[in-house]
């Protein structure tokens, strides 16, 4: 694979930061720039143990949103009684009861000089027989080590404290999952505040499948289901929900109690099945064989989520109350899994404003009486799938994986190179979002929520959206489906050549309709008109034709338009078309343009108006537009002036800050900082689409790069630093707030980054970013990888 056009200065540059790039020649010079090394010492599958499943989903993930940032590698850990299969071979195996094992890996580890960071996946069971020659392992490695506790004992005695502080004497950085951890190690073990981390436990994104039809798949319809899952072992105190359960029929006779999972492999090797022939005893001595069903089985991954998604209530029963975290607890909270538990830390930190409900370790009169209220309360159900979901949508793994590399980042000192991996292109939640008539406004999360009803906007985005496809791709299925927004355009024209927004699911137009300014939405039109009849060689003529005939009926009455961004959208509608008959109107739009920034520009403000607020891109690249039509010159300066005015607003450090709608930056007051939050998906899409036609006309690599950072902002590259786009359901979040994400996935959003998404794929061929000296230079530098 051969990059081009990139100069010996920055091919020296590229050597200094140890580039992204694993194996790639640069100019034909069969240079070979080799990526750092990251490498994972955990159990790992198919060892099966819940900490093998943590240590895959992790490098899975970092491996699909970062391959280019480092190379992930594994140190599989092992036993005397425990030698797995693996589906992909470990670079190293450590058998953890041989101390010759751990020798022979430290020397392995000490010749591979590619490797800056060692992360250690910890538990004490682990190293339990040969705890010295665990520290010697520490002690004898060169590399920085990043420790992730997966325990934390509260009230530790002298060995088990004494022992964790010898960790945390040779590694760099403590890792765990939870605050109440993070507080255990710093007051029982003395550990200070700026060696620890809190990372937390990663869960997966689905898209949702309709909970009855789960049921009648694995013939559970018309049961209620309660569950639990997880290896068994008698820690996991699920006789307490079985003796719960006589009371909890009485009330709800159709419950059936899941227990899903195997016997722990190191509880059967050492006991056998004594634990779960003993819950099946208190199963038959209770008379409940038809209310409990034992799936004895390691459940792949998209069975155990089926599973959580079919259930009702889950249970987290457990005798510890010093158990520091749960992977088992996290995936049910994630699928949005109304919870009731035991009050383990885990669950008293994540189950608060009302999130879940607790009862007593071990009280199984408590359990029936806190189930059976829940099963009573259809509202509070619903209200706690809601609220487990919001709570845990920082703990999808793909943002696990950004906190995780602005750690290994940190702890290296390596240059901030986040190479996110371009996702590919996801319809299902469009399709999903499309009716027989348009395209449906909102969702709750990801299901179109019907009720809302249609607006004009979304199918013009649609109808735009798919005319960027047909460019890129040709694809003729797509050409129903711009039929199919042109009708609902034409359904929404009214006798006097203005365009209606809002239409009920019943087809008839609301009253909001004559409560807004919808000049706005008509522009917006008159763009999507523009673009279908821009493809004149492309779609069929019937469509053109239908097209033009709607325009020429908007024509006459559009010069009474006059608020910006109106004006804007008009213009990239007239300028799409190429037709010298437009041109008085090209021009008279654009005058109107000109003259407000002449009346607003001071030397510190190059802007139209008094303050900046939403869709602010559009307004500059219209006049470029114009200027590509007429060729006058005040409508090309104008239109870069004012654009390098508000990307200058826009970027810090590389990172897109999109102007709140939380309050808008004014004139008067533009040194003050912008306000986190209220930041929405549409004002990214239209800033990179200005940057892409930016950068058509003026070939500055500046504008390319500055795209690319752009669509990062979905991608997690924000002030939460967390994921807006959903890769799993095709759905864009409806925004960015203060200090959480906004999960309905709505169609405003949706199309929005489906809009940007087509606009990044044209430069799919470019490896990575252009690189220029100021990209190369600072602490942060971001040379994101094009690649899907």
């Amino acid at each position: 694979m051969t990059i081009d056009n990139i100069t010996l200065k920055h091919i020296n540059d590229l050597s200094k930061i140890n580039s992204e790039m694993n194996g790639f020649q640069i100019n034909g010079l069969n240079k070979l720039i080799e990526l750092p090394e990251i490498l994972f010492v955990s159990s790992y599958p198919n060892r099966e143990c819940g900490i093998a499943t943590y240590s895959a989903d992790l490098i899975d993930i970092l491996k699909e949103k970062f391959p280019k940032s480092f190379k992930w590698s594994v140190c599989a850990l092992e036993s005397n009684l425990e030698h797995p299969i693996y589906d992909s071979e470990p670079t190293y195996i450590l058998n953890t009861e041989s101390e010759k094992s751990y020798l022979d890996v430290v020397e392995k580890i000490s010749q591979n000089k590619n490797i800056c960071l060692i992360v250690i996946q910890h538990e004490f069971g682990f190293f339990a027989k040969n705890e010295a020659d665990f520290l010697n392992l520490l002690k004898q490695i060169n590399q920085p080590i990043l420790v992730v506790f997966h325990t934390v004992l509260a009230k530790p005695n002298d060995k088990i404290k004494s022992l964790v502080n010898n960790i945390s004497n040779e590694v760099n950085f403590i890792c765990v999952m939870t605050k109440n951890a993070q507080k255990i190690l710093q007051k029982e073990y003395q550990i200070p505040k700026h060696k620890l981390t809190v990372i937390p436990h990663g869960t997966h994104l689905i898209d949702f499948q309709s909970k009855d039809e789960l049921k009648t798949k694995y013939s559970l319809e018309n049961r209620v289901i309660l569950s639990t899952f997880g290896l068994l072992s008698s820690s996991k105190d699920i006789e307490v929900t079985l003796n719960a359960l006589p009371k909890i029929i009485e009330k709800n006779p159709i419950v059936l109690f899941l227990i899903l999972g195997k016997t722990h492999p190191i509880v059967k090797k050492n006991e056998g099945e004594i634990y779960r022939e003993k819950l099946e005893g208190i199963v038959e001595s209770l008379n409940l064989q038809n209310h409990v069903s034992f799936i004895n089985e390691y459940l792949p991954l998209p069975k155990l989520l089926e599973y959580l998604q079919l259930t009702d209530i889950y249970l987290f029963t457990s005798k510890d109350p010093n158990q520091a975290v749960s992977g088992t607890f996290s995936y049910a909270l994630s699928i949005g899994c109304p919870i009731v538990s035991t009050p383990i830390p885990h669950a008293l930190e994540v189950l608060k404003n009302e999130t879940g409900v607790f009862f007593d370790f071990g009280n199984a009169n408590q359990l029936s009486k806190k189930v059976n209220a829940l099963l009573k309360d259809e509202k509070q159900l619903k209200a706690l799938h809601i609220k487990g979901l919001a709570k845990m949508a920082p703990t999808a793994w793909e943002n696990v994986a950004i906190l995780h590399m602005q750690l290994f980042h940190k702890i290296t000192n390596k240059p901030h190179l986040l190479n996110h991996r371009i996702p590919k292109i996801n319809l299902r939640h469009i399709e999903k979002m499309t009716t027989d008539f348009g395209f449906i406004q909102f969702s709750k999360i990801s299901q179109p929520d019907l009720k809302s009803g249609y607006a004009l906007d979304d199918n013009v985005r649609a109808m735009i959206a798919l005319c960027q496809q047909i460019e890129l791709f040709g694809k003729k299925a797509d050409i129903p489906k711009i039929k199919l927004h042109l009708d609902f355009i034409e359904f929404c024209l009214q006798e006097n050549g203005r365009f209606l927004n809002y239409v009920s699911t019943e087809k008839e137009f609301t009253q909001q309709n004559y409560n807004e300014n919808l000049d706005d939405s008509n522009g917006r039109a008159i763009w999507s008109l523009g673009t279908v009849i821009s493809l004149k060689d492309k779609v069929p003529f019937s469509i053109i034709k239908q097209a033009k005939t709607i325009l020429s009926k908007v024509l006459p009455g559009i010069q009474s338009i006059n608020s910006t961004r109106s004006m804007a959208f008009i213009l990239k509608g007239l300028c799409t078309q190429n037709d010298p008959k437009l041109k008085e109107l090209i021009q008279l739009f654009a005058d109107r343009l000109v003259q407000m920034y002449l009346h607003e520009k001071r030397s510190h403000w190059c802007w139209f108006e008094t303050y900046l607020t939403y869709g602010n891109s559009v307004i500059p690249e219209a006049l470029l537009c114009a200027y590509q039509q007429t060729g006058k010159e005040i409508y090309k300066s104008i239109s870069k002036e004012s654009f390098d005015f508000l990307i200058d607003k826009l970027f810090t450090n590389h990172q897109l800050s999109v102007i709140s709608n939380n309050g808008w930056l004014l004139k008067t007051s533009q040194k003050n900082k912008q306000k986190k939050g209220g930041e929405q998906a549409i004002d990214v899409a239209y800033t990179i689409i200005a940057l892409d036609r930016f950068y058509t006309v003026f070939k500055l690599e500046s504008y390319k790069t500055k795209m690319i950072e752009a669509f990062n902002w979905f991608l997690g590259e924000n002030h939460l630093h967390q994921i807006v786009y959903n890769p799993k359901t095709g759905g864009c979040y409806d925004g960015l707030e203060k200090n959480d994400v906004n999960l309905n996935q709505g169609a405003e959003s949706t199309i929005s980054y489906l809009m940007a998404r087509l606009i990044i794929e044209k430069y799919q061929k470019s490896l990575i970013t252009p690189l220029n000296d100021a990209s190369l230079n600072g602490s942060h530098k971001h040379i994101s990888l094009i690649e899907s």
